[in-house]
């Protein structure tokens, strides 16, 4: 057993002081507040978040898409197309390495999930590797090597668009029709077999572009009880290619045709009415935010606080990793909805500031995306712990909420000084505990990649 003794922490029902907290086997086995100083010792104790959105290898070309292209505005689009042609010099191993990294920076910003929304599958041109879940199997490897709790969601990703054209070069690396997708899917969650017993397997249809309504009909039935998440209404140019293709805006059609509930998790959202926003937070589904990726990219700004107001659920990813860091993507989320409706303290509530708002939001939504048993500190949840330190000039003589308002708005995430992930102890003072290894094998992978372009 360990046990974890806080000046503070975030319980269920509130703050609490001198919290002593006892893991076993990868679970929080007891919460005693008001409790004797045992253990190792913390400043203050938070529930660490699940990332609900990640696309690992993108990491790599942070840096690589800020210049003027040929285009008269540079978009998502082009964006894409940058992308595309960087997939062209990524190998299996090459994968392996940027997902240690990315997932080593995502324990080191609090995070002690990742939900990795996985579309890269095959090889150079759209060939299948011997093993048609290689490209899984590299993931759940990184996992092993950083100690993340992993949800792995293989993509379905059958079309270049909803007439169903045929895939474009770099798409080819993500097709996969409906049976091959399912071998994909059995081989994909066969490789979560080598890890912990927390990590989990999910459900991926990429879009409604992507997707036929079948294709998404067959993911739904395939495994019932786990995640299934999905891009929607990301961008302008999509609403209308699906408006054109079904007569409706594809969040109208999603609701008129499916029954999406809390096992779904709805990526972006950032183009809704307020019809939409309303009728969609009404059904428990996850809007899974990646507010940096979605300014990165020029997407838009979320209905945050319509969805609020409907009573909607949230969680947070870092989608294309161009940043890795959780307390920024919570600042993004609440500064966006400030420039745009030119006021302060957007989604804070009576009796919760915006900071806990958005926090515990995180936590609940990324929770369910995650299907996994976490999200609080609490008796019976995996272990999934982050702790703050507290004697330095941001958070030193704060108390309550202004401890997580500190934080996210005047913080960063070099506070984080422990991380616990299903009870492995894979962040201390700060640092990975693989971390050296895990950044020179990245840098060695890049001067690879670097070579081939």
């Amino acid at each position: 057993m360990v046990q974890i003794w806080a000046e503070r922490a975030l319980l269920p029902e509130g703050w609490a002081e001198n919290v002593l907290v006892t893991l076993d086997q990868g679970r929080i086995q007891s919460v005693e507040p008001g409790a004797s100083a045992a253990g190792q010792r913390v400043g203050l104790l938070l529930p660490a978040m699940a990332n609900l959105h990640s696309h690992a290898f993108q990491r790599a070309m942070a840096g690589l898409s800020e210049a003027k292209g040929p285009e008269p505005r540079d978009t998502f689009w082009t964006w894409r197309q940058i992308m595309y042609r960087f997939l062209d010099h990524l190998t299996p191993e090459d994968i392996e390495s940027i997902a240690a990294l990315v997932q080593m920076e995502m324990l080191e910003a609090g995070y002690a999930t990742n939900v990795e929304f996985h579309y890269l599958h095959h090889r150079i041109g759209g060939g299948h590797y011997d093993n048609i879940a290689e490209m899984a199997e590299r993931i759940a490897a990184a996992a092993s090597h950083t100690g993340i709790g992993l949800t792995l969601l293989p993509v379905h990703y059958q079309f270049g668009g909803t007439d169903r054209r045929a895939l474009i070069r770099g798409q080819d690396r993500f097709g996969t029709t409906p049976e091959e997708f399912q071998k994909l899917l059995e081989a994909a969650e066969g490789t979560l077999a080598h890890l912990d017993g927390d990590s989990g397997i999910g459900i991926a249809p990429h879009s409604l572009r992507a997707v036929s309504p079948e294709g998404l009909q067959m993911c739904v039935d395939l495994r019932p009880t786990r995640p299934l998440h999905m891009h929607l209404a990301e961008q302008i140019p999509e609403i209308e290619e699906i408006s054109a293709a079904y007569g409706r805006r594809p969040v109208e059609w999603l609701l008129d045709n499916f029954a999406p509930d809390s096992r779904w998790t709805l990526i972006h959202l950032t183009h809704m009415t307020e019809d939409e926003t309303r009728r969609l937070a009404a059904t428990g589904t996850v809007a899974g935010l990646c507010p940096i990726t979605e300014s990165s990219l020029g997407d838009g700004i979320f209905n945050g606080t319509i969805w609020a107001e409907a009573g909607g659920r949230l969680g947070f990813g870092s989608d294309s990793n161009v940043r890795i860091s959780l307390v920024e993507e919570l600042r993004t989320l609440e500064y966006s909805q400030r420039l745009r409706d030119r006021g302060r303290a957007i989604l804070a509530e009576p009796a919760r500031s915006t900071g806990r708002v958005i926090y515990e939001a995180g936590l609940e939504g990324g929770a369910s995306a995650a299907g996994r048993e976490t999200g609080a500190i609490a008796s019976g949840l995996w272990a999934d712990l982050c702790a703050v330190d507290l004697q330095n000039p941001v958070m030193f003589g704060r108390d309550g909420d202004r401890m997580l308002d500190s934080l996210i708005f005047a913080g960063h995430d070099g506070l984080v000084r422990d991380v616990w992930s299903a009870g492995r102890h894979v962040v201390r003072e700060g640092r990975h505990v693989a971390g050296d290894r895990i950044i020179a094998d990245y840098l060695a992978t890049i001067s690879r990649v670097q070579e081939r372009m």
